[in-house]
């Protein structure tokens, strides 16, 4: 044996006793952390993404108030209708009376008068003075049935007591289509509100399904970071060993503690980030924010990602005609709605006619409850037409504002149709674009995996330096930061596209960053702090966000 070789032999022998006395690294210590938090994690809320779209459905307010607004324009729409039909109303109402200028008028004054009404006879025979004597103390006889001189109380003048029953009836003839105008107006309007619902549930899955794979994509780069920094503690133990056995110069010593040290933030940083995700997530289906969750659905860059619920969604054919698009049949409504109303503000100019009946019985007992004898019977049947003859400018007013609000929504319409067609191209080709780059990665983290063993051991024999290890240890952790950010993004424009016919329109969307309508505009950022992430899910939901910096290392190579 050659004394070259017994001196590697020694070397060896030297690093692995030096090695073993070595500390734990920091990467050991990250390991046993994580284990300790996988079993922390068997007692927490396992969540697919199914039952994360089916929680936030039945706990979404924004769903909640579609469904208040589709029902209340139902309700709109049978009130427009019942202008057809007649209108028919009973009453039932008692009057006492307190005073009355009726009161005293064929009052009793029995002094010298007849004793009672029954007392007066008419005699022809009498001489005329005395029979003009009698009629003059008849004028002072209590009321009685039948007798010709007793008050009026019995048909309601100077009575204490009324009793009314009532029955009227309404039905308009004739409008000049106000009605007619009305009930489509309304039916736009529930059409409106119908379509309000469908963009609601569309968005809200589009939002949970990012929030998730916002949550599950912080997993995989803090489970990439972590397992950087493990290699870059196994590679600062080995140059540690090679400077003691004086294999490697004091040099490769600090350049690999200074790569282990920068390494250490990149791993706070992302378990930062996966708390922040995991928050919104949990802030998205309303649970609280102390609660363990663990994600069971995979991203899908290391496999499929199992959804049955997006599966279904995505097997059928989308509909990507912008004219099918959610804001654009809301458009469309809206215009219908608006002509109705022009309809209604110029049939006021046109006399309506309307019919109405009324009938009532009518009571007047000195006391207690009447009999149904009592009762006299008021029928009446009565025909108006109405005929505005000066409104002071009000109907031209109205017809002005109908008028205005007509033109203003057809050329909504025509906005919303252009809108619709950008950005149905813009998600088609987000899409395509995800596509891509997944596929172009596919092969590029075996490659990069390879490149890192080989030059492990290139440096662990003494071939080559520790700059090349470095180099691919950053290559390696890119090209997987990289295909979990496709898959991630993939996953996202898959959704989205499945989605588009019921999505609102994105009106701030910049190229390669599409967002809902109202998000505000993202950076360009590093893939320190995802793109995807920057977004609440308070706000509307973006899209596929394609063009970040990616340096997941935190250094320089």
């Amino acid at each position: 044996m050659s004394a070259r070789r017994i001196t590697r032999i020694a070397r060896a022998c030297g690093a692995a006793l030096a090695f073993a006395a070595a500390p734990v690294p920091l990467g050991a210590q990250t390991a046993d952390s994580a284990r300790a938090a996988a079993a922390t994690a068997d007692s927490a809320h396992r969540m697919s993404l199914d039952d994360a779209l089916n929680l936030a459905e039945s706990r979404s307010e924004d769903i909640a108030i579609a469904q208040a607004g589709v029902s209340r324009a139902h309700g709109q729409e049978v009130k427009a209708r019942s202008g057809y039909l007649p209108q028919i109303s009973g009453s039932l109402s008692y009057t006492r009376t307190l005073k009355s200028i009726f009161q005293g008028f064929g009052a009793a004054d029995t002094a010298g008068g007849p004793p009672s009404c029954s007392s007066f006879h008419p005699n022809p025979s009498l001489p005329v003075d005395q029979r003009l004597a009698l009629l003059e103390q008849a004028l002072g006889c209590a009321p009685s049935s039948g007798n010709l001189f007793s008050d009026f109380s019995s048909v309601g003048f100077g009575s204490a007591n009324q009793y009314t029953l009532g029955l009227s009836l309404s039905q308009n003839l004739f409008s000049g289509g106000r009605v007619s105008a009305q009930v489509r107006e309304a039916g736009a309007q529930r059409e409106t509100a119908e379509i309000g619902l469908t963009t609601a549930r569309a968005q809200l899955i589009l939002q949970v399904t990012q929030a998730y794979y916002d949550a599950a994509l912080s997993d995989r780069l803090l489970e990439i970071a972590v397992a950087t920094l493990a290699q870059a503690d196994t590679t600062l133990a080995q140059t540690q060993l090679a400077k003691n056995v004086g294999n490697q110069p004091e040099f490769d010593l600090l350049r690999a503690q200074v790569t282990r040290d920068n390494q250490v933030p990149v791993v706070i940083q992302r378990r930062s980030s996966r708390d922040l995700a995991y928050l919104r997530l949990k802030q998205a289906l309303d649970l609280p924010l102390d609660e363990q969750v663990v994600l069971t659905t995979s991203l899908g860059d290391t496999g499929t990602a199992a959804s049955s619920r997006l599966a279904a969604l995505m097997a059928a054919t989308p509909d990507t005609a912008a004219s099918g698009r959610a804001p654009v049949r809301e458009a469309e409504q809206t215009v219908t709605a608006d002509r109705a109303a022009v309809t209604v503000a110029r049939s006021q100019r046109i006399p309506t006619l309307t019919l109405s009946s009324q009938f009532g019985r009518e009571a007047f007992p000195n006391s207690g409850f009447p009999d149904w004898s009592q009762f006299r019977s008021n029928w009446t049947v009565t025909g108006a037409i109405q005929v505005p003859i000066f409104t002071g400018g009000s109907i031209h007013g109205d017809e002005v504002i109908a008028e205005a609000n007509l033109r203003e929504s057809q050329a909504r319409q025509r906005q919303a149709r252009q809108l619709a067609a950008l950005d149905t191209h813009d998600a088609v080709s987000q899409l395509q674009a995800a596509e891509s780059q997944l596929a172009a990665s596919e092969g590029t983290v075996e490659q990069a995996v390879k490149a890192y063993q080989i030059a492990e051991v290139r440096y662990r024999e003494g071939i080559s330096p520790q700059t090349e290890l470095s180099d691919s240890r950053i290559s390696l952790q890119q090209a997987q930061a990289n295909r979990a950010q496709a898959a991630r993004d993939l996953q996202v424009a898959r959704v989205r596209v499945a989605l588009l016919h019921d999505l609102p329109i994105s009106t701030t969307a910049a190229p390669g960053a599409p967002n809902m309508q109202g998000a505000p505009q993202q950076p360009a950022q590093t893939l320190t702090v995802p793109p995807s992430m920057t977004v609440t899910p308070a706000q509307p939901v973006p899209g596929v966000q394609t063009n970040a910096v990616i340096n997941p290392s935190g250094v320089t190579p």
